[in-house]
């Protein structure tokens, strides 16, 4: 029989031995608070801290909608984790939340976010929360709350995901959803950044590929690729609320994410009609054609992968292409006519008039 010396004691513990600092999370909120406080709308009651955020509705609405939307940002993060490049990708947490819901005319309200980390490290997070924030700001919607939850043993030390949610609100008689839209309108293309937030788990696979490094470019003159990759999606949401207040609705509208084109495009149209899009209507974006050429990627392939250069798509009535595309430009936006709608079923899956 052992001695009583001899005998193993169970080792002291506390919640940070565990992998899980307190102090970080208090001083990670500390630093946030600002950031989160600039967003606030007149609606908001109350400040960071709470167990829930408060938020009323915008005065002068008689029967309200309620529009919710909930996204992330996928493989993207892997690469901006690599790089250091936080911030970037609160903006596309944002943004790939908000555009879904402003397609049927809503205003963005609210946001939430949720982030997970396997240990917690105050100034990376807070570059992300940093980026939230300014995507709320661009979008006009309410940083509202958060939660950060660390989980060591399940993410490793420095790997986060991130979940955003969005809350819209628009009159039920001005909801926009695609009911008015009619053989003979046009398609309106706004510009992407680039990728946005899609198909960056073929992006990867095709930069391992390539050996592409933190040096690597396209052309001498391009930035380096990586962080080319890295642009944030666009927010449309001031886009779309300026043409309503120029009284220029579109009839349906359309967020071009995972999918493409032939994917989003037709979800914004009713049954008895089909899109024709003319792709010679605007120039590709340069990256997109290095990533087929070093991916040796066909061509359906990626327009089933990528934006390729369209982030939103607005149907309007032929009258109205001229001032549409002026209130795009003044928002700083490109635009153009991309193509029209025509009557009956496509005839083929998607969209009409695409490259095989």
């Amino acid at each position: 029989m052992a001695s009583e010396d001899q005998v193993t004691r169970p080792m002291a513990m506390d919640y940070r031995s565990a992998g899980v600092d307190v102090l970080a999370g208090r001083a990670f909120i500390d630093r946030i608070r600002n950031s989160v406080n600039s967003t606030h709308r007149p609606e908001v009651l109350g400040g960071v801290g709470g167990f829930a955020g408060l938020c009323r509705l915008p005065r002068g609405l008689r029967h309200p909608l309620l529009v919710a939307g909930t996204d992330g940002v996928g493989t993207k993060l892997e690469l901006a984790q690599r790089l250091a490049s936080h911030q970037s990708v609160g903006i596309d947490l944002v943004a790939m939340c908000v555009n879904d819901v402003i397609t049927c005319g809503a205003e963005p309200l609210l946001f939430l976010d949720y982030i997970a980390t396997g240990r917690l490290t105050p100034e990376h997070l807070a570059e992300v929360v940093e980026g939230i924030a300014e995507g709320c700001r661009q979008s006009g919607c309410a940083l509202l709350g958060g939660e950060t939850a660390e989980m060591p043993g399940f993410y490793s030390p420095g790997q986060y995901d991130l979940a955003g949610f969005c809350l819209g609100v628009v009159e039920e008689g001005e909801r926009i959803d695609g009911s008015q839209v009619r053989a003979g309108d046009r398609v309106v293309g706004v510009a992407s950044s680039g990728v946005h937030s899609n198909g960056f788990s073929l992006v990867r696979r095709i930069l391992e590929q390539a050996g592409v490094t933190l040096e690597t470019r396209r052309t001498p003159e391009a930035p380096p690729l990586l962080r080319e990759l890295l642009t944030p999606t666009l927010l449309y949401s001031a886009l779309v609320k300026a043409l309503l207040e120029h009284e220029l609705t579109p009839r349906s509208m359309a967020h071009i994410t995972g999918g493409g084109l032939p994917e989003n495009l037709p979800r914004c149209l009713p049954e008895g009609c089909h899109a024709v899009v003319d792709p010679l209507s605007w120039q590709r974006p340069a990256v997109f054609r290095w990533l087929q050429d070093a991916g040796q990627v066909p061509e359906s392939d990626l327009w089933q992968t990528f934006n390729l250069g369209v982030g939103f798509c607005l149907v309007v009535s032929p009258e109205l292409v001229g001032p549409v595309v002026e209130v795009c430009q003044s928002c700083g936006h490109t635009a153009w006519e991309m193509g029209r709608i025509e009557p009956g079923d496509a005839p083929e899956p998607g969209l009409a008039g695409l490259p095989h």
